[in-house]
């Protein structure tokens, strides 16, 4: 069986897990009963072996998917010689479930608008990652899947039975004009079938999305008209990701799709990395989300409070575990014959340096959009950065996660630097609490002495990607001026924009992210979110035109529903990666605020991320909460 392209590929979820459905009515992959669990279908991975559920029309069909408006809710709409259909996807989130201990739900509405339509259903769930084939049995209202030690109950008005070989069901039924039909799967347990309850279910779901979605309502608004409903959708892709219970930031639901068709560059990404955070806290807030950007500061928090800080790890389980053992699943073949397969991540024993920076600019943000730390967690963030002041000049592995010898990476040191100078704003702004700012502030000059002479290099006009490279260059210094290490203005910024423009970027728009060897066979792609670094510095440095004209051009990349995958083939332009990239869309995000903050003149300079240009930390802001009595 073929591959799809990614392209042709909607999201839907409910919180807790996302499931991918194809424009041809098929879903390809959902993890049950949390986006980290094993998949019950994963025909994505191997669309022999892997499971699959389709809805679709018998015989040739034209189709095309949309979002109902400011939702998360996805239509898949057919069209035959003899009618059209339009199937509507959904998962209940818990807020609007129909039963407040509702087990993980999948919604398939099938409205025949111009019949008589004949609509095959291929239901094939395969657990464990297609380890384990469950038996399928009748019920009343339809089938249930029963593997080892779970399954999934499939409810419908529709006519099912199993195959032949018990481990599926092929069903065909004939809709006429104005018919609707369900299809409702509960995982360990039934959704009981009620048609007129699940259209008020759809209703409530609808009225939820549309409420959390961004909306200016008349009001000033931090996007400009022309992206705005791009950055609309980044943002309702970002909610997906975010994991209801613990606040955190899903990178992307799927795994081992690979940077580069045939290559071993695939991994999984269904945990939570601590390089998304800062950025992710300025976007959310700025579009008015402040409970998941309230969410995201407290797990931030969370990790600073239970690490020791030499032994930060830059990648958590989304329930804040830390087994991602990484595993190979010799058994699929891999997206478009890509192996090898993995779940886990061996990333979370590696030592990255910049997520130090990360964290301390993620908290910083949240302080200025009105989240003030307790004392408790002040000492913590003391601690934390004191760690820096030890250990920022050790070798690490890098924000790219190099599978090679630790080196001494530019970025890395920069976001040491970032960790001290926004600690050091912090303690000058919260006089009231301790701090050893006096060491703070001499080792931050150290390491910006360090960045400057043995980050630079004269021969490329750039900052490299490691102490002592010549020419390698590392997409990552393109936020030297969103962080603030130096001014956008500065020749050595302006130095390593023309550098990565002339060195990394492709002709349309895209940039990979380094030179260089990385422990890896093969080749990556170009990575989206550096896409948008490069559009971000332009902005910052009042280079509006070309930074419009890179944005647009990136934007282009984006499926058919506004999704963006990790990474583009710079031959085909198809999308690569795992998808939808919460990195991409966060990317995304903060280049339209930054550009929607430049007046458009040759010398309009918006704020870096969380310095003094930008609004919020002054003497008035409450950096430290003092407890209560009652606390």
């Amino acid at each position: 069986m073929q591959y799809k392209s990614l392209k042709e590929y909607g999201a839907i979820g409910d919180g807790n897990t996302v499931a991918l459905v194809g424009r041809d009515g098929s879903i390809d992959w959902c993890p049950l009963p949390h986006v980290e669990s094993p998949s019950v279908f994963a025909a994505l991975l191997d669309a022999d072996r892997g499971g699959r559920f389709t809805v679709q029309p018998t015989g040739t069909y034209e189709s095309a998917q949309r979002y109902r408006d400011r939702t998360n809710i996805l239509e898949t709409t057919f069209q035959t010689g003899s009618g059209a259909a339009t199937v509507t996807d959904f998962m209940p989130v818990a807020e609007v479930a129909e039963s407040g201990d509702q087990p993980p739900a999948v919604y398939r509405k099938v409205d025949c608008e111009d019949g008589p339509l004949e609509f095959d259903v291929e239901f094939e769930p395969r657990f464990d990652y297609a380890r384990d084939i469950p038996e399928i049995e009748p019920t009343p209202d339809g089938v249930v899947a029963a593997g080892s030690d779970e399954q999934a109950i499939l409810s419908s008005d529709l006519p099912l039975t199993p195959s032949a070989d018990g481990h599926g069901v092929n069903a065909t039924a004939t809709l006429e004009g104005g018919e609707t039909r369900w299809l409702v799967l509960g995982y360990d347990e039934a959704i009981p079938l009620k048609p007129s309850q699940h259209q008020e279910t759809l209703a409530a779901v609808t009225d939820y999305w549309r409420k959390w979605a961004h909306d200016c309502d008349g009001t000033e608004c931090p996007v400009d008209d022309r992206w705005h409903d791009l950055a609309v959708r980044s943002s309702l892709v970002l909610k997906l990701l975010i994991h209801r219970e613990t606040g955190a930031v899903c990178a992307a639901p799927t795994t081992s799709l690979p940077e580069d068709l045939g290559g071993v560059r695939n991994w999984d990404y269904r945990y939570n990395w601590i390089r998304d955070a800062a950025f992710t806290v300025r976007a959310l807030s700025e579009l008015g989300h402040l409970e998941e950007a309230r969410s995201y500061f407290e797990l931030c928090l969370d990790h600073c409070r239970h690490h020791d800080p030499a032994a930060l790890p830059p990648v958590y389980g989304l329930h804040g575990g830390g087994d991602l053992e990484e595993q190979v699943l010799d058994h699929l073949e891999g997206y478009c014959g890509s192996a090898p397969v993995r779940i886990g991540n061996s990333a979370r024993e590696q030592h990255q340096l910049d997520v130090y920076g990360e964290l301390v600019l993620a908290i910083y943000e949240s302080v200025r959009y009105g989240e003030p730390v307790t004392a408790d967690d002040w000492t913590v963030m003391c601690d934390l950065i004191d760690y820096v002041c030890d250990g920022w000049d050790e070798p690490d592995a890098s924000i790219w996660e190099t599978r090679d010898d630790p080196r001494q990476y530019v970025y890395s040191k920069v976001m040491c630097w970032a960790a001290l100078d926004r600690g050091i704003k912090l303690a000058n702004a919260a006089d009231a609490v301790p701090a050893p700012s006096e060491r703070w502030k001499t080792c931050r000059e150290d390491i910006r002495e360090a960045i400057l002479e043995r980050g630079w290099s004269e021969s490329a006009n750039s900052f490299v990607r490691s102490f002592g490279d010549d020419d390698a260059l590392d997409a990552a210094n393109l936020l030297v001026p969103v962080v603030g290490l130096l001014p956008p203005n500065d020749d050595r910024v302006q130095g390593t924009i023309d550098a990565t423009i002339d060195r990394l970027a492709t002709d349309d728009g895209l940039v990979y992210r380094y030179h260089g060897d990385d422990g890896l066979p093969g080749k990556a792609s170009p990575f989206t979110v550096c896409s948008f670094w490069l559009v971000t510095a332009l902005a910052l440095s009042g280079r509006i035109d070309e930074a419009i004209g890179r944005f647009e051009s990136v934007l282009k990349r984006t499926n058919p529903l506004g999704l963006l995958a990790e990474a583009v083939d710079p031959e085909t332009g198809e999308q690569r990666g795992n998808f939808p990239q919460a990195y991409s869309h966060v990317g995304l995000l903060n280049s339209a605020l930054y550009l929607s903050d430049a007046d458009g003149s040759s010398d309009a300079s918006p704020a870096p991320l969380g310095t003094d240009g930008a609004a919020g930390i002054d003497s008035s802001t409450e950096i430290v909460r003092q407890p209560n009595d009652n606390e």
